[in-house]
């Protein structure tokens, strides 16, 4: 099984073993018969093809595998060949659809062209319509089904992925000399960060520089340098840009030449040390000569790298110069703009005196309005308290009742309570004599207790009480 029919039976859900016969069959007769199984099948193979390309599973002549073109040639049907279905038999018809309604371009095309892909010219619009047109009589795709063979393609989807994530990319990049590149330092920077890690081939590139530039207008070149656009800026390349441009790739190329010399010193500073270990007198003095060299060279490489990486400072400094000066002088016009409409400092004197004049007549107005009304209206503030102390003594009135049912409510209530609690009492009946007695300890109080248990408040009861003795009056 190849690399590309096993992605797509891995990844992809259209894929699916239940799906395979439908895609593998040819479904050119469903386009009339049966039009949303057809469309169902066209899009499957158009979305399947499109993502293994943009994945890098698509067969390539390139060294590097590409991922925003497609090569149509008999490897893509090989590629595709399944030991139990064969090859897709209408691959040609979705190619052909593809390329139709633009999703696929040929890449000569698309390089050439001037206008944006998005742009629709009216002059295709009788093609499309005619091809429509055959289409519906079936004089179009023929028995063999045909695939347009030799061709290299632009896969437009993969291109507006890989576009939005170059827009990721350079979100951060605000300064002119962050923004400026050579064609082959901008290509080392970006295109890690674009495909997580993998690489674009020549032919990606090339669509990819020109996608941004011409249709997303985002990036300015003139082949040799490209500039990430800003929004004011034009998209011409100035002599300033290729110096930049020149002087950041060189900058590049001294930074990694420090690294070698920096490994090379390391390395040739172990390779001396094992030599003095082995007492190997003339190998550890040639290698200490070549760690000399090496340390020379180094040394200049650092200082040349110091030298371009002020310049490179002043270069920044003069573009920030550029802007704040050019925002000063759009600043100096828009004050202007907005002097000119005040009309300077005697037109706002003259406005602010009219301002107190229409004002003091406003107050003028209201002065004689408050006149007039006060000689037609007169409050007697008598009748004003008397209407005062009337709803005082209304409100305290309501106060007063709603207290006393309050009060009324709450005797009731307690006296509810009371006779619940003795009618509680006289459910449990007269305490047993023998609980009394038992129950309790005897203490002086508990003694009393007993003693006036058999008394009992009933008159009958009670002994006679003797009468004190008159004594006559003498």
């Amino acid at each position: 099984m190849s690399e590309l029919l096993d992605y797509l039976l891995q990844h992809d859900q259209n894929f699916r073993k239940a799906r395979l016969p439908a895609l593998y069959s040819d479904f050119r007769s469903q386009r009339t018969l049966n039009p949303d199984g057809f469309d169902a099948n066209v899009s499957a193979w158009k979305r399947g093809l499109s993502n293994a390309s943009l994945a890098g599973h698509a067969p390539s002549k390139s060294p590097r595998a590409n991922h925003l073109t497609l090569e149509l040639d008999d490897a893509l049907l090989r590629a595709l060949e399944s030991t139990q279905f064969g090859r897709p038999l209408a691959l040609g018809t979705v190619l052909q659809e593809a390329l139709a309604s633009g999703e696929m371009i040929p890449l000569s095309q698309f390089l050439k062209a001037t206008q944006s892909v998005y742009h629709k010219s009216w002059g295709h619009v009788p093609w499309a319509v005619a091809g429509w047109a055959l289409r519906q009589i079936g004089l179009t795709g023929g028995p063999g089904d045909s695939m347009p063979k030799g061709q290299v393609v632009v896969v437009l989807q993969n291109l507006e992925v890989v576009a939005k994530a170059f827009s990721d990319a350079t979100a951060g990049r605000i300064a002119p000399f962050e923004r400026i590149f050579s064609r082959t330092h901008f290509r080392r920077t970006f295109e890690a960060d674009l495909l997580g890690g993998q690489r674009l081939s020549d032919n990606d590139f090339d669509v990819l520089v020109k996608f941004l530039s011409r249709d997303k207008e985002v990036l300015a070149t003139d082949g040799s340098t490209i500039k990430i656009r800003d929004p004011a800026e034009t998209a011409t390349i100035a002599e300033e840009d290729s110096a930049i441009a020149s002087l950041k790739e060189l900058i590049e190329e001294l930074t990694r030449q420090t690294e070698v010399l920096n490994r090379r010193v390391d390395e040739l500073n172990v390779a001396a040390l094992d030599a003095v270990r082995r007492k190997n007198r003339v190998s550890a003095l040639a290698t200490l000569r070549s760690k000399k060299l090496a340390e020379n060279n180094l040394a200049t490489r650092h200082a040349t790298l110091n030298q371009l990486e002020e310049v490179a400072t002043k270069i920044q400094q003069a573009a920030d110069n550029v802007q704040l000066v050019r925002v000063m002088e759009s600043s100096t016009g828009a004050l202007r703009s907005l002097n000119a409409q005040v009309g300077g400092a005697d037109r706002v004197d003259a406005l602010l005196d009219d301002l107190r004049v229409q004002m003091g007549e406003v107050d003028e107005v209201g002065n004689v309005i408050a006149e007039v009304g006060a000689g037609t209206a007169v409050i007697d503030e008598g009748e004003v308290d008397d209407e005062f102390e009337a709803m005082l003594a209304d409100e305290r009135k309501k106060e007063e009742e709603a207290e006393r049912i309050k009060k009324e409510a709450r005797e009731a209530r307690e006296a509810e309570e009371t006779r619940r609690k003795l009618a509680e009492l006289e459910k449990l009946g007269p305490i047993p004599a023998a609980v009394l007695t038992t129950d309790r300890p005897l203490t002086p109080v508990t003694a009393a207790a007993n003693v006036f248990d058999g008394m009992h408040l009933d008159s009958a009861d009670e002994p006679q009480k003797e009468e004190p003795e008159k004594i006559p009056a003498e």
